[in-house]
Formats: structure tokens, C-alpha cells, sequence
């Protein structure tokens, strides 16, 4: 391609000024969503996400324990937060309501799958999923991911990834249910670690358990030496979210 042609490449032909315009106006919109966000779940510390699948059903094994992790984890103190909506999510949300402690839903605007349950004393709506992502994480001392699709995948991934490069501080990275996580682990071990595409220490960010008290147990032995506030180091971390 010559120079003439290249000047007339669709990438360097200047914008139409509407199209900017809306452009802008979704920059107002991402931060009314983080400002909500910061001014509301300041002060839920100690928090835990929740994650799993919007489609399990109510009678299922997932959502029973789902609920009781919940429950437990409100009973020991900890806010519990997850998005919002059916599934795991409302067993999530259901449990800790009946606790002792806070239940939040960060719900997403979806076209499917997604509407609010009625088990949240704070509930918070977001139109983009990157600024929910970061309420996720922000507040969090630990994160319990039941089984799920993408969306949980996705988050899980996710804290993986900030974890694992020092962009947020080390929390507990808690899967529930084993025989759902043994292939994907495997895999892990097998292709990932293999192929030089994360180290072995990698998996240790993870722990795998099957039950409720082994959640809350988890969470604790992570803390026992420590204490639940971020230190002067992981705060700016923090702040950097």
C-alpha cells in the first residue's frame, strides 16, 4: 500500500462528531457506575465473592450449598457479595441474608438470564461489565466460584490473572465442588504448566474443597497471621484498581 492509499485508509479518516459524542456520554456513564459503586460498598470490609451459574436450579446440590457457604460465611462476619442475579447467585445472596451479615448483588443488564432476586440489602445495577468486575474485586478478602459457564469463568480468570501479576493483593481463591474443577485443573497441570504458560507455583493460588466449613476454614487460615485489613503496600494496589 503507497502513501496516497494509506491516507485514505477508514482508520485515519477523521470521525463523525455524533459518533463521538456517544462515545463520551458512555465515559459519564462508566463513572456514575464506579462512583456508585465506591460510595456504596466502602464499608462492607470483610467481604467475599460469590460466583457460579445463573441457571442452576433451586433444587439442585449447587445451590443448596451455595447457600449454606453463604450463610456461613455471614454468620463468621463477612459481607457477601455476588451478582445479583438467579442461580447460584441468588442461593449466594439468599444465604447471607438470613445471617447476620450484609447481602449484596452487583447485577449486570443482560438481554437474557439476568434479573434480580429478592434477597439483597444492598443491590447495585451496571450496564458495563469491566466496572462491575472491579466492585468484584475491590472490597473483596476472598473469592468462592461454585461451579458455572462462561460468566464464571470469566472472574475466575480474571482474579487469577491480577493475582498472579501483583495487580491486586493475594486473597483466597476458593473452588467449590471438585469433580466439576478436576478437568479443568488437569489441564492446567497438563497443557498450561507444560507449555510454560504459567509456572507451578501458579496453581497454589487456588484451593479446591467440597463443603461449607472448609470455605470458611480456608478463609481464615489465610488470615490467621495477618488480620483482614490490606496492608499499607496492598492498599496502593488497591487504589490502583
Amino acid at each position: 500500500m503507497n502513501q496516497q492509499e494509506r491516507s485514505h485508509h477508514p482508520g485515519l479518516i477523521p470521525t463523525d462528531d455524533t459518533v463521538l459524542t456517544r462515545e463520551s456520554w458512555k465515559i459519564f456513564q462508566i463513572m456514575a457506575e464506579f462512583v456508585e459503586g465506591f460510595e456504596r460498598l466502602a464499608r462492607i470490609k470483610p467481604s467475599v465473592s460469590v460466583f457460579g451459574s445463573a441457571r442452576t436450579p433451586r433444587e439442585s446440590p449447587h445451590y443448596q450449598l451455595a447457600e449454606d457457604i453463604a450463610l456461613q460465611l455471614s454468620e463468621a462476619g463477612f459481607a457477601v457479595v455476588s451478582g445479583g442475579g438467579p442461580g447460584i447467585m441468588e442461593a449466594a445472596n439468599k444465604g447471607a441474608y438470613q445471617g447476620r451479615s450484609l447481602s449484596i448483588g452487583l447485577n449486570i443488564q443482560l438481554p437474557h438470564e439476568q434479573s434480580s432476586n429478592d434477597y439483597q440489602d444492598i443491590s447495585l445495577g451496571f450496564r458495563h461489565f469491566f466496572s462491575r468486575k472491579v466492585m468484584f474485586v475491590k472490597y473483596a478478602s476472598a473469592y468462592v466460584v461454585l461451579p458455572g459457564g462462561f460468566g464464571t469463568l470469566d472472574e475466575l480468570a480474571e482474579i487469577l490473572t491480577l493475582v498472579q501479576t501483583g495487580k491486586t493483593r493475594r486473597i483466597p481463591i476458593v473452588l467449590v465442588h471438585s469433580p466439576f474443577w478436576d478437568g479443568l485443573l488437569t489441564w492446567f497441570r497438563e497443557v498450561l504448566v507444560e507449555q510454560g504458560t504459567i509456572d507451578p507455583e501458579d496453581l497454589n493460588l487456588m484451593k479446591v474443597v467440597d463443603s461449607a466449613r472448609e470455605v470458611v476454614e480456608t478463609i481464615f487460615d489465610h488470615y490467621e497471621a495477618r488480620g483482614f485489613e490490606p496492608s499499607p503496600e496492598e492498599r496502593e494496589k488497591l487504589l490502583e484498581l
